[in-house]
C-alpha cells in the first residue's frame, strides 16, 4: 500500500516515492541542541520522525536515517535568520557555572562550564539515553554507525568547503563586517517553503530579519554563513578569519555529505527532511537555499515533514508555570516509556497536541491491555474460531490508517477494537498454537510502528531520582494540610519545594511539578 504524506513545500498530500527505488530512503531529521535536557515538546517532533521512519520500513522500504546533534552555532534568538543573541552552548556554560558556584549541580555531574565539548558530551549522552528509552531507531543505528548522529563541530571543514562553493557561484559574499552572508536575491525560490517573500522580509513582515549589521549586507534578509569572532567560545580557522559557522549551514553540509549522492541524476538531493514546525523558517528555508545553490538541483529534500507544537494541560509549556517537563521528569513520576511515547504521538502530527497526565494514564492502561494479550498469545491462548483472527483481520485497516498520512489515532482505534475482541478470561484456554502465533505476529507487526510493547516497564529510580520521592512526599503533606485548611502549612511546603528548585501547579487531576531551570 503506498504512503500518502503531507509535503510542507507542496502544501498538499502527495504519494511518497523515493528518488532511488532500488536504494534506501534517505531521511534527515533536525535533532536536539545539546545545551540542556530535551523536553517532551522536542521529543514529540523526534518521535513523529521515528514513526514516519518505522512506517516506511513497515511498508517495505529500507531507510537510512540521520539525526544531527547540534553542539555549536545555534543562537538563542533562532527566529532570526542570522541567529541573534548568544550561542546556546555558551548559555549552558553560564548556567552550569552558576549551578557549580551554588553547589546545585546534580550528584555525580562534574563539568567544566568553560569546556563546551564536555557540556555537549554530557547532554548528548543524556539525550541518547532518553531517546533509547523511548525507542528512537536512529539511536540503535548509531550504535553501529556513529556517523548517523553527526555533530557540527566535526564537520567544519565540509562547511567551509560549502561556503567556498557558494561564494564561487555568487550565491554568497563577504559583507562589510567581514562575515559571510548568503545572498537571498541570488535564489528566486527563497521563501517558498515558509510563504515568506523577500520583499516582506525586507520590510520586517511575514518573518524576522536581524536588526544588526544591516549596513554590512546587500539585503536585510541575507543570512549568516560564517561569523568571524575570535572571542567566541567555540571557533575555528577559516579563509574569513577565526570564527564559527551559521546554524543553518551545518545541516546542509551534514545532510548532503551523509545522504545525498555527489553526482548523477539526483546529486545533492535527499528523500525526506523532518523537524518541528518552528524549523520551517528560518532554518529549513535557509537550508534549501544553501543546498540547492551549491548543488544546482531543483529540490534539496523531495518531501518536507513537520510536526506541530505540543502544549501541556492546554497551556504553552513554561518553566514559570510549572508545566515544563523533560522525559526524566515524566518517568520519575512512574510513567512507563511506552505510555509517554504513545501520549506524544497519538495526536496527528499536523495538529497541535495537548499533553495531559490523564492522557498519559489512559495510554498506560491501553498498553497494559495490549501487553496482557501479547502474553496470552505467547502462551498459546487465543480466541478460537475459523478464518483470520481479530488481530490478523485488523492488520489491513491498521495499514490503511498509517498509510494515510500517518493517521495513528485511527490505527490505534483499529488495534484496540481487535484487542477487545481478542481478550480472554483467565480460565479460557485454547490449544490452537498456530492460530495464537499468527495473532501474536499480527500484534507485533502493528507494534513495529507503535513501538510500545517492549517498553511498558517503569524505570527504577536511581540516586539522581531521590528528588522525585522527596517532592511527592511534600506534595502529599501539602494536600493533607489543605484538606485540614491549614493554609499556612500548605504555603510553607510550597516554599520548601521552591527552595529545592521545584515548581508545583494545582489542577483538576491533582498537583504536578517540575524542576525550575533558570
Amino acid at each position: 500500500m503506498p504512503l500518502r504524506l503531507h509535503d510542507t513545500l507542496e502544501r498538499r498530500l502527495v504519494d511518497f516515492s523515493p528518488l532511488d527505488p532500488n536504494g534506501p530512503v534517505t531521511f534527515y531529521t533536525c535533532g536536539p541542541t545539546v545545551y540542556d535536557y530535551a523536553h517532551i515538546g522536542n521529543f514529540r517532533s523526534f518521535l513523529n520522525a521515528d514513526v514516519l521512519r518505522r512506517t516506511l520500513e513497515f511498508l517495505g522500504h529500507d531507510v537510512r536515517h540521520v539525526m544531527n546533534i547540534t553542539d555549536v552555532g545555534h543562537m538563542t534568538d533562532d527566529a532570526v535568520a542570522d541567529g541573534g543573541g548568544e550561542d546556546k552552548m555558551a548559555v549552558a556554560g553560564k548556567r552550569l557555572l552558576e549551578a557549580k558556584k551554588s553547589g546545585s549541580l546534580p550528584d555525580g555531574v562534574e563539568l567544566d562550564p568553560g569546556d563546551p565539548g564536555a557540556i555537549a558530551d554530557f547532554y548528548a549522552a543524556a539525550f541518547v539515553e532518553d531517546a533509547r528509552l523511548l525507542g528512537l531507531k536512529v539511536v540503535e543505528d548509531a550504535d553501529t554507525e556513529p556517523a548517523l548522529m553527526p555533530r557540527p563541530t566535526r564537520w567544519v571543514p565540509e562547511m567551509i568547503a560549502l561556503i567556498e562553493r557558494l561564494i564561487e557561484g555568487e550565491n554568497a559574499y563577504v559583507g562589510g563586517d567581514g562575515a559571510v552572508y548568503f545572498s537571498v536575491a541570488s535564489f528566486p525560490d527563497y521563501g517558498r517553503l515558509s510563504g515568506n517573500s523577500i520583499e516582506a522580509l525586507r520590510e520586517g513582515q511575514g518573518g524576522r530579519v536581524s536588526a544588526t549589521n544591516q549596513a554590512a549586507k546587500r539585503n536585510p534578509a541575507d543570512f549568516l554563513l560564517w561569523k568571524p569572532d575570535p572571542s567566541h567560545l567555540m571557533r575555528w580557522a577559516s579563509p574569513w578569519g577565526e570564527g564559527y559557522p551559521g546554524w543553518h549551514l551545518e545541516c546542509s553540509a551534514m545532510a548532503q555529505g551523509l545522504l545525498a549522492p555527489s553526482e548523477g541524476e539526483h546529486a545533492g538531493q535527499i528523500d525526506l527532511h523532518s523537524g518541528g514546525e518552528d524549523n520551517i523558517f528560518p532554518h529549513h528555508e535557509c537550508e534549501i537555499a544553501q543546498s540547492r545553490a551549491a548543488s544546482g538541483a531543483e529540490r534539496f529534500a523531495r518531501y518536507w515533514f513537520h510536526t506541530r507544537h505540543l502544549v501541556v494541560e492546554g497551556e504553552k509549556m513554561s518553566k514559570s508555570k510549572g508545566n515544563f517537563f523533560t522525559v526524566r521528569d515524566i518517568l520519575a513520576k512512574g510513567a512507563t516509556p511506552a505510555a509517554l511515547r504513545l501520549e506524544l504521538v497519538r495526536t496527528h502530527y499536523r495538529q497541535n497536541a495537548n499533553f495531559t497526565l490523564q492522557g498519559l494514564r489512559d495510554c498506560g492502561r491501553m498498553i497494559d491491555r495490549w501487553c496482557r494479550l501479547d502474553e496470552q498469545l505467547a502462551a498459546g491462548r487465543v480466541v478460537p474460531g475459523e478464518g483470520p483472527g481479530p488481530l490478523e483481520a485488523a492488520l489491513g485497516g491498521f495499514t490503511e490508517a498509517v498509510s494515510d498520512d500517518l493517521h495513528l489515532a485511527r490505527a490505534i482505534g483499529v488495534l484496540s477494537e481487535a484487542v477487545n475482541v481478542s481478550r480472554l478470561d483467565d480460565a479460557a484456554v485454547s490449544g490452537d498454537a498456530a492460530r495464537a502465533a499468527t495473532e501474536r505476529a499480527a500484534l507485533r507487526k502493528m507494534d513495529e510502528i507503535l513501538g510500545v510493547l517492549d517498553r511498558n516497564t517503569a524505570i527504577e529510580p536511581d540516586a539522581d531520582n531521590d528528588l522525585a520521592t522527596t517532592v511527592e512526599s511534600h506534595i502529599a503533606a501539602r494536600a493533607e494540610a489543605k484538606a485540614n485548611k491549614d493554609w499556612a502549612a500548605a504555603d510553607a511546603i510550597r516554599d520548601e519545594l521552591s527552595n529545592l528548585g521545584v515548581a508545583i501547579k494545582d489542577g483538576p487531576d491533582g498537583t504536578t511539578w517540575t524542576r525550575i531551570v533558570e
